[in-house]
């Protein structure tokens, strides 16, 4: 049952404390003090009483404040290549027409296989082209009966079981992007991860795109890493250890302030803080928390929410 109660606190410090508490069928309650005004408009001194049993329903979770890392990263986009240190472009001796083709784009072939063959003009007499490497046929440039001439590479044969992952670097990051460095690499829809080392750095700026380009070798063996993929390359470049940190998804606005919602006997409370360096997951917390405190990680839109209306449990069947 809805209703109202005012109740008359124990004097503290020669001050009578009110507190307006407001029930409601959920089973929470919003307490108030009423001597803070400038708390009242901005949501500070608010203090929401809830059970364990709601808590769970809104999905609220409770962490402990305590230090954190703030790790700062760089993200770069890239592409795969062939490995060129395993890549062979097959090149006709001498010149001649083409008599027998025996492969074809995609198809795996081994080091000595004849690809084709073709019959000098110089003798008429017929010869075999063949690969040099063990990989696959990822550029064919010849048909029956055409010429083939030494200026022309009829064949381009990659080893993939390891590629390039050519990442472009902008340069205000090129100072901070290094040979050795790890990179995790995820592709556009997210669904292949990896992780390599850059091997090597461009000393040279493209003039076209004013970028270097970062290169990582990265372990193909089961091929899930074609040329031409677009990739995502993320490079940590620095990493700090804070007193007291919280996740950025603890961290809510709420009447202009910057708040944190932290959790005591009473129940859940907004208290503002104040920030520091921040990162993709975490943020510092300079002023407002300490170490040990109670805080909501999880659910804290929930008690913006009610906070922002100034009821809680409207709607909510229970």
């Amino acid at each position: 049952m809805n209703g109202l109660a005012l109740n008359t606190l124990t004097p503290r410090g020669g001050t009578l404390w009110l507190v307006a508490l407001v029930v409601f069928s959920a089973g929470v309650a919003i307490a108030q003090h009423d001597d803070h005004d400038e708390d009242e408009e901005s949501g500070h001194g608010q203090e929401i009483e809830m059970s364990a049993a709601d808590q769970a329903e809104f999905g609220i979770e409770v962490s402990t404040v305590g230090p954190g890392v703030i790790v700062t990263e760089i993200t770069l986009p890239g592409e795969i290549h062939p490995n060129d240190d395993r890549l062979a472009h097959l090149v006709p001796r001498y010149e001649g027409i083409v008599t027998e083709v025996h492969a074809r784009e995609g198809d795996r072939v081994k080091k000595g296989q004849v690809l084709a063959v073709i019959e000098s003009n110089q003798t008429l007499t017929p010869y075999p082209l063949k690969t040099l490497i063990d990989g696959t046929v990822i550029e064919k440039h010849i048909t029956l009966g055409e010429s083939a001439s030494p200026d022309r590479a009829p064949f381009v044969v990659a080893d993939l079981s390891t590629v390039w992952a050519n990442l472009s670097v902008y340069q205000r990051d090129l100072d901070r992007i290094r040979a050795g460095e790890i990179v995790r690499f995820h592709a556009d829809d997210r669904t292949l991860i990896a992780e390599g080392k850059i091997t090597y750095v461009t000393p040279v700026v493209e003039e076209s795109t004013r970028t270097a380009t970062a290169r990582v070798v990265l372990d193909n063996a089961d091929g899930r890493w074609r040329p031409g993929m677009f990739v995502i390359g993320v490079v940590e470049v620095s990493r700090r250890e804070v007193g007291v940190a919280v996740p950025r998804s603890a961290l809510f606005t709420l009447h202009g302030e910057t708040v944190v919602f932290i959790q005591d006997e009473h129940g859940f409370e907004a208290r503002p803080v104040h920030g520091g360096a921040t990162d993709n997951k975490m943020a510092e917390i300079l002023e407002g928390l300490e170490a040990g405190e109670q805080f909501v990680s999880a659910g804290g839109f929930t008690l913006k929410a009610e906070l922002e209306k100034g009821s809680f449990g409207d709607g909510h069947a229970h």
